[in-house]
């Protein structure tokens, strides 16, 4: 099975039945997406998740038990491959910070429209990270108050190439849009976040764009 093939495997964590039952039938729409178990309480999420080895979390906040944000850091720690995207109806800051810090890839509101959620699923699935807009300036800007304290800054870690690269996906560039402005291949470009990652121990692009802006390499518009 080539990768545009892959079916995306999802797991639904969330406390109300009803809300797991609408996401089941919005995600069952999409031929490449299955949703492969449910949890109604984060002890259950991260016992589905050890078993099901999930590509996708759907992810509540506020749940008995367990919360969403510390379920999220459980999963993250013990499967780097599975993706976490949190879902809340609360638009509430400290629940983004506390869901990135935690390990997320992505930090959504349930009101998202349906096709927004299964194209934030595949984005995620594909080394990227979604941000509900109306969260993504004060997320920058609590994050970028100032510089890293004695941080090494991110130019001096980065061979020339990688930097470029860097700086691409600091300004919300695709992978594909970077590849197109450097005359590079696409899995190319891959091959440099990869190690753009690990060399500044950043977990996602998020905490790419993140450091970026702490810098100052790019500014908060």
């Amino acid at each position: 099975m080539t990768e545009a093939e892959r079916v995306i495997r999802v797991l639904l964590v969330d406390d109300h039945d009803l809300i797991r039952t609408g996401n089941a039938l919005v995600l069952s729409a999409s031929d490449d997406i299955e949703v492969v178990g449910e949890a109604a309480s984060g002890e259950i999420a991260l016992l589905q998740a050890a078993r099901l080895e999930p590509d996708v979390v759907l992810m509540d906040v506020r749940m008995p038990g367990i919360g969403g944000i510390e379920a999220t850091r459980r999963i993250t720690v013990a499967n780097r491959r599975t993706k976490v995207i949190v879902l809340t109806t609360f638009n509430l800051d400290a629940y983004a910070y506390g869901s990135l810090d935690a390990g997320a890839s992505a930090f959504l509101l349930k009101s998202v429209q349906a096709d927004e959620l299964t194209d934030a699923i595949r984005t995620v699935v594909a080394d990227d990270a979604v941000l509900d807009p109306a969260s993504t300036r004060r997320l920058i800007e609590a994050h970028t108050g100032a510089a890293e304290g004695g941080a090494v800054h991110p130019r001096s870690l980065l061979s020339p190439r990688e930097y470029d690269v860097f700086v691409g996906v600091a300004n919300g560039l695709s992978n594909t849009e970077i590849s197109e402005r450097l005359f590079l291949a696409v899995p190319t470009i891959k091959t440099h976040i990869n190690r753009i990652l690990s060399k500044l121990g950043a977990r996602d692009r998020v905490h790419l764009v993140i450091r970026a802006y702490r810098h100052g390499i790019v500014a908060p518009s």
